[in-house]
């Protein structure tokens, strides 16, 4: 019986682990609809409505293969700016963007409503996530 009852408070605490291991749920629809508020405030004058950009300025994020690229880079670049050469979708761009002073979880909305619209899906990213980035 004590083999029993030792057993199950091991498999508990296992469980209880594993459970505090998972990121935190966050709701997508949610935290993308908080972040196109940020987005107009913010980014829609160099990114535009429909996140095209503007050809040889302001790179795109529609469909953006540098921006899915590397997310960690995506959110620092967000959070502290971008100086220099980028190649977005081929074309070649050289402008400097102003970083944002924004909470982790508004910077987390934020990055969910651009990697989620103008034909991107690039998942999920949580306050935690932008916490990680921040202290690199």
């Amino acid at each position: 019986m004590k083999k029993l009852v030792l057993s199950g408070l091991s498999v508990l605490t296992i469980i209880s682990f594993i459970s505090f291991q998972k990121k935190p749920k966050i709701d997508l629809a949610v935290s993308s609809e908080r972040g196109k508020e940020i987005y107009l405030t913010n980014c829609v004058n160099c990114h535009m409505e429909q996140g095209e950009g503007l050809e040889e300025i302001f790179p795109p994020l529609a469909n953006s293969d540098y921006l899915l690229a590397d997310k960690n880079r995506a959110i620092r670049q967000t959070l502290y700016g971008v100086t220099g050469e980028m190649t977005v979708n081929g074309v070649t761009y050289n402008s400097e963007m102003n970083g944002f002073e924004l909470s982790d979880e508004e910077m987390s909305d934020l990055m969910n409503y651009i990697l989620n619209s103008f034909g991107n899906e690039g998942g999920v990213i949580t306050p935690e996530d932008v916490k990680a980035a921040r202290d690199k």
